[in-house]
């Protein structure tokens, strides 16, 4: 069970494991510290956030799906844009489902989910078929690959340790280059592509094809 808000895992653990069949096995609060979790652990299924400090929701499926391809994974996020949609599926989630769905959805999606199947809340589920829909009658990421051309080779390399997680301090010793010289190729990076945050950066990459699954 992973949030960044103690309220709602201390909540979720304790409906989940009044459920016959299910035990939360462990907790956490961001998805960096998912990752080291599901590592430690190696749950049957695991139940995530998107919007989380340190590395966030789509990022830690990312990662989690490489290192564990037989873990299953629901998203459960308050997100129903298609950019939170897209990435969730794109870095490999299983389920997507909404903390306003109410409980008995939750725990058909677990169930559905850990039984091997996919599963998508149903107030997304219009959205992401027409979502497909429109993506087949379009050329593939066009103009988002020409925005890629625009970078410098030291501006790709940044966007993508961004991506994954990496803080400026570490980029700068990866690329043995100062603190300030990562901070000018991230801004111009992300001013470039228009993108605001960290988060934006990721969904960027996974929607590029641009990280590792």
């Amino acid at each position: 069970m992973v949030d960044d808000h103690a309220i709602m895992r201390d909540g979720l653990t304790a409906m989940l494991g009044n459920e016959e069949g299910l035990e939360v096995v462990a907790t956490a609060a961001d998805g960096k510290a998912a990752i080291q979790v599901v590592d430690r652990h190696e749950p049957d299924l695991v139940l995530i956030d998107l919007s989380m400090p340190r590395t966030d929701g789509a990022r830690a499926i990312s990662v989690i799906k490489r290192r564990h391809p037989e873990v299953h994974v629901v998203v459960l996020t308050f997100h129903k844009e298609d950019v939170h949609i897209h990435a969730a599926l794109q870095a490999g989630a299983d389920g997507y489902v909404l903390k306003d769905d109410g409980r008995a959805e939750l725990l058909t999606a677990v169930k559905h989910v850990a039984a091997g199947r996919s599963y998508l809340s149903p107030a997304i589920c219009d959205r992401v078929m027409s979502g497909y829909v429109r993506a087949g009658e379009q050329p593939e990421r066009t103009s988002r690959t020409r925005s890629w051309e625009i970078l410098t080779e030291r501006e790709r390399e940044v966007l993508k340790l961004v991506a994954e997680g990496y803080t400026t301090r570490q980029i700068a010793g990866y690329l043995s280059l100062s603190a300030k010289t990562v901070e000018k190729h991230r801004a111009n990076m992300m001013r470039k592509l228009g993108l605001k945050n960290v988060s934006a950066v990721t969904t960027y990459a996974l929607e590029n094809g641009l990280l590792s699954q």
